[in-house]
């Protein structure tokens, strides 16, 4: 197993970040079906949890290709050829995926939990069939578990990205891979990973992709599969605020030029909701709601996600930013007059 990365200069020079929703779905999934659930991301397992079930997802393909621990399979994990490749883009490479590949990895998956599932060995019976059928899972639980959050991860993978390329800038590649985690080191133009035995050094080849994750974690998980660059998935900096309550202290500027119902709906979209949900919080008729949605999703400050019978809508990025600076520049309300 592998213990080290060796680099060289070149490897070096190609040493990258990118931003992956596969990396999102696979620790995701595992986190939902774990017991007790974790901490940090309680809020939101217990937003989506019921939807998955209702869903039947826990009974599906991923539930037998994402075990509760140990191995999962590489080629759900395509090395992204940009930055930040969309699910479509990931999920492009992977329907592309060679059956030989498919069935390599499906041996070493039923070798380490002692069997393959009935899916999965229907999948290593005729892989590009069956392939199929787990992009189209993927496709519903992204829809229901990720997508409505995606904004909110995004700020949060964006941030840590952002803080590692300026460590390099200020003190170079070696506080950067110490930075990482407590169980990566970097020493003697090796990159040291944990709990991998026995020990060996291998060359990293083509660079190497430092992937931040929302929900790896505690420990790091690596990727290597040649030729592909190895891939290095960490816990994100800033993960623990993830789910945290973003009050908005003052809206009264903001309904001046949004109006009232839908500073209210993008106040009440702090998690992603249901047009009935909505109506049943605000008061507001649903047809109402739905318009007033419509309204918002064409401004750019709501996106809405399908998942089957499910349609969830979320605050994009841009409503993220408009309510913080409402709030951030309102000052303290006006005394009545006396």
């Amino acid at each position: 197993m592998l213990a080290e990365l060796a680099f060289s200069v070149s490897d070096l020079a190609r040493v990258r970040f990118a931003v992956s929703p596969m990396w999102e779905v696979g620790p995701s999934f595992r986190l939902l079906r774990s017991s007790p659930a974790h901490p940090v991301h309680r809020p939101w397992a217990e937003q989506v949890g019921a939807r998955l079930a209702a869903a039947r997802l826990y009974g599906g393909w991923l539930a037998e290709l994402i075990p509760p621990s140990g191995y999962v399979p590489d080629f759900l994990n395509p090395a992204p050829a940009g930055p930040a490749p969309t699910l479509a883009e990931e999920l492009t490479r992977i329907q592309a995926t060679p059956a030989a590949r498919i069935r390599q990895d499906l041996d070493r998956l039923g070798h380490e939990q002692g069997r393959l599932g009935p899916r999965a060995r229907a999948l290593y019976a005729r892989p590009q069939v069956r392939l199929v059928k787990v992009v189209e899972d993927i496709e519903t639980y992204w829809g229901l578990a990720l997508a409505p959050y995606w904004a909110r991860i995004r700020l949060v993978l964006d941030a840590d990205v952002f803080h590692r390329a300026r460590q390099v800038a200020e003190h170079g590649a070696g506080r950067l891979f110490n930075d990482l985690h407590p169980s990566i080191s970097w020493d003697d133009n090796a990159l040291r990973l944990p709990r991998r035995r026995p020990l060996s050094r291998q060359a990293a080849g083509k660079g190497l992709l430092l992937i931040p994750s929302v929900f790896t974690g505690p420990a790091p998980f690596t990727r290597v599969a040649p030729p592909e660059p190895p891939q290095l998935a960490y816990p994100a900096r800033g993960t623990g605020s993830l789910w945290e309550s973003r009050p908005t202290t003052r809206t009264d500027a903001l309904a001046a030029v949004l109006g009232r119902s839908r500073t209210m709906l993008l106040t009440e979209l702090e998690t992603p909701a249901s047009t009935t949900d909505l109506a049943r919080r605000t008061g507001l008729s649903a047809a109402g709601v739905s318009q007033n949605l419509t309204a918002l999703r064409d401004a750019g400050l709501v996106s809405a996600h399908r998942a089957g019978r499910f349609v969830l809508y979320a605050r994009t990025s841009a409503a993220e930013s408009v309510l913080a600076a409402a709030s951030s520049s309102a000052g303290p309300p006006t005394p009545p007059p006396t």
